[in-house]
């Protein structure tokens, strides 16, 4: 199918939503007796739209009265309107377009024609007010050339001609810069990368265009939950993906966009595996503390726990089952069972898409592009892109009121006759990462670390850390906590609670290295719930990220009234490197499940930007306590860094072992040695973190303390040392 047929069956509306948490817009009113304008806040959800008539000609004439914004499925007013092509604007934004080539599935052949055209692209279309960046990806995102209008760099870098006495990172003065280095480590899988990727676009200002060169891959049930979060990712940092399929004419005849008024489907969690999500059947290899993959054998069997309601992370449910749901031959539910609003951003799969295209129209249908498909010109199918850059109207409107970390859909639709609309599927409201920010509750929470008062609520704390990138730690914050202190109240006939949470990392010389807080809301429906709840402590976690150092880790957390936690850990991150052997702080799990499996709550993990811990398919919630009884069945996880998975071709003879002993802590007597055992390694190359996973014979152990320590070596001769304590009851 042609480029053209595909733009006339579609009026290409971008609704390029914001974080609504930041994004600000004031509303004026002024009063008839005074004159004088009294300005409330109020948030903000902008829209991009782009509307072409039936020809696929360009509409400049409409007005706010010709645009209807829907959330989930109810009209909303337009309160802001302009055409950000109007000749008599004089404030235009710059343009951002970001060339981003996924080398990870393109042949050299594929490559050599995409950057082929891309050179063509650049000489017609960068210039001052039209700003260009170049991304490669071979397994971790690289930044190759920051955003410029200089053509004759930008043409260089894209055709790999090496440029002498130039810095590739250097851009136009004055514009926004991207980071150089290597993202974080979680992006092994391309989906991952572009997520990261637009992550840091978040401070680019105005709509950015992501031009995906790609050959597609597969998309598994697990992958929809990434899927998801970048799409968040995107809408909330203004970026529209533009996939190409640099393949060319390789797809089957037949429509392969959706009608533009197809419904948002929700696609469901629940997925055909069959037994106990608390172990069992696993995924395939995951990446660097990010996903899973599909179909492998679970390291770690069992599991368990008790679910906690609440916005906190919840554990996985002691004895659930996976439904089995029928699915289409791609995999999707085809009843659309509303069984996870997370997951609401995924849009419509067109049906005969091509295996390898899923993807490609899942991001594009997701935050607002178009496909490039089943074409071998692929230098006309840029400029298709290029033109929209100067083409979209901005509409804004005031969101109802929702939950923090919810999400909704989105819909736009045109009053004149003989045009069409394509919107992105939705957004979703972030949870702030200091969600009691100027609040009288952080104010209270504050007081109280500051002090030496200690706190009358009996919690336990473990402060595991894994390294994203070069003296930058990923802090997993795991505490357990009493639950006969929360304060419940009735209220319209339920029972609340709200747990309120200050975390602060001070540095030796008192200065804060980082800090985090956060609100968990707690409902029942009967006290005889309330009463359950209590008879077990209730898990928390929460992350945050902090450079290499030492640090005190104060976290005060309160449900009202005179009982409060104080928890103090000391926290050491040593320097790390990407080029040296290492390996991150050791964390215990009692609580794992497929990452795939219902009750995971993988989704809500991703889009509050926090990264799971999985390995090999399976999601690991960190123990807040290192005390286990004899019956417990305690897991070991951990990641190992090795620097030659940062070349893109492996060393043919490269293998990594682990060894595992555990002491007495009184005498050091060796109680278990595991012995060497290999570990997988990654097919491919670009990451350096490898998450592992073992379990621990806690049950042939005697009540006691033991030290563990936990060795790894690779076939280089490259070795890291780490221990931790634990005790059985």
């Amino acid at each position: 199918m042609t480029f053209r047929r595909l733009v006339s069956l579609a009026v290409v509306v971008l609704a390029c939503v914001l974080c609504l948490v930041g994004i600000r817009g004031r509303a004026q009113q002024t009063a008839p007796d005074s004159g004088a304008i009294i300005r409330t806040e109020t948030k903000l959800v902008l829209v991009d739209a782009v509307v072409t008539d039936k020809k696929g000609n360009y509409v400049h004439d409409l007005m706010a009265k010709d645009f209807k914004v829907y959330e989930d499925n109810k009209e909303q007013q337009v309160k802001s309107f302009s055409f950000e092509a109007d000749p008599a604007r004089t404030n235009a934004q710059p343009r951002y377009i970001v060339l981003f080539f996924d080398n990870s599935t393109m042949d050299i052949g594929d490559q050599a024609r995409a950057r082929q055209a891309a050179v063509s692209f650049i000489q017609a279309n960068a210039g001052p007010n039209r700003l260009m960046a170049v991304v490669n990806f071979g397994g971790s995102v690289q930044v190759a050339q920051n955003f410029t209008g200089d053509v004759e760099r930008l043409k260089a870098v894209v055709s790999g001609l090496k440029i002498a006495s130039v810095n590739p990172y250097d851009t136009t003065p004055g514009f926004p810069q991207l980071n150089q280095a290597t993202f974080d480590y979680g992006v092994r899988d391309v989906v991952l990368g572009l997520r990261s990727f637009a992550k840091n676009l978040a401070s680019v200002p105005g709509r950015k265009t992501l031009i995906f060169f790609t050959s597609g891959f597969p998309v598994s049930q697990e992958l929809l939950t990434e899927v998801n979060a970048t799409i968040d990712v995107c809408n909330r940092s203004n970026v529209a993906i533009y996939p190409i399929d640099v393949r060319g004419l390789v797809a089957p005849q037949g429509e392969l966009n959706p009608p533009q008024d197809a419904p948002v489907r929700f696609v469901t969690a629940f997925f055909q595996r069959g037994g106990n999500t608390g172990g069992g059947t696993g995924g395939g290899t995951g990446g660097g503390g990010g996903r899973g993959g599909g179909g492998g054998t679970s390291p770690v069997g069992g599991g368990g726990g008790v679910a906690r309601p609440g916005s906190g992370t919840s554990s996985p449910s002691r004895g659930s089952t996976t439904p089995t749901v029928p699915t289409t031959p791609n995999g999707l539910n085809p009843n659309n069972v509303i069984s996870n609003p997370n997951r609401a951003l995924i849009p419509h799969f067109p049906p005969s898409a091509t295996t390898n295209q899923e993807i490609m129209y899942l991001l594009a249908n997701g935050t607002g592009g178009f496909v490039i498909v089943n074409t071998n010109d692929l230098l006309g199918g840029l400029e298709k892109i290029g033109k929209e850059q100067n083409e979209f109207y901005l509409l804004g409107y005031t969101p109802p009121d929702s939950e923090e970390g919810s999400c909704h859909t989105l819909k736009v639709k045109m009053n004149p006759s003989g045009v069409s609309v394509r919107a992105r599927t939705g957004y979703c409201s972030a949870k702030s990462n200091d969600a009691l920010a100027k609040s009288q509750a952080e104010k209270t929470l504050e007081a109280r670390a500051a002090s030496a008062q200690p706190g009358n609520v009996t919690a336990s704390m473990e402060v595991p850390f894994f390294y994203k990138s070069a003296n930058v730690a990923r802090v997993n914050v795991a505490m357990e906590i009493s639950t006969a202190s929360l304060v419940f109240e009735k209220e319209k006939g339920k029972f609340h609670s709200v747990l309120n949470v200050l975390g602060v990392a001070s540095k030796p010389d008192g200065s804060v290295g980082a800090r985090f807080s956060d609100r968990v809301k707690l409902e029942f429906e009967k006290k005889s719930e309330v009463e359950a709840f209590q008879q077990t402590p209730y898990h928390y976690e929460n992350q945050f990220d902090v450079a290499a150092g030492k640090y005190k880790l104060k976290v005060v957390f309160t449900s009202g009234g005179e009982s409060f936690g104080n928890l103090e850990r000391q926290l050491v991150v040593e320097p790390y490197e990407p080029k040296q052997f290492a390996m991150s702080a050791l964390t215990f799990s009692t609580r794992y499940l497929p990452a795939g499996g219902i009750d995971s709550g993988l989704d809500a993990e991703l889009l509050a930007d926090r990264t799971p811990l999985i390995t090999q398919g399976i999601r690991m919630y960190p123990a807040g306590t290192h005390t286990f009884k004899t019956s417990a069945k305690p897991a070991l996880f951990l990641e190992i860094y090795e620097p030659f998975l940062l070349a893109q071709e492996l060393p043919k003879d490269l293998a990594i072992a682990l060894q595992v002993l555990v002491l007495t802590q009184a005498t050091g007597e060796q109680k278990f040695d595991s012995g060497l055992f290999r570990i997988p390694v990654p097919e491919k190359g670009g990451n350096p973190a490898i998450p592992v996973a073992t379990q621990i014979p806690v049950a042939s152990l005697a009540p006691g303390a033991y030290r563990m320590i936990v060795t790894a070596m690779d076939s280089k001769g490259q070795t890291s040392k780490r221990w931790t304590d634990f005790a059985v009851e």
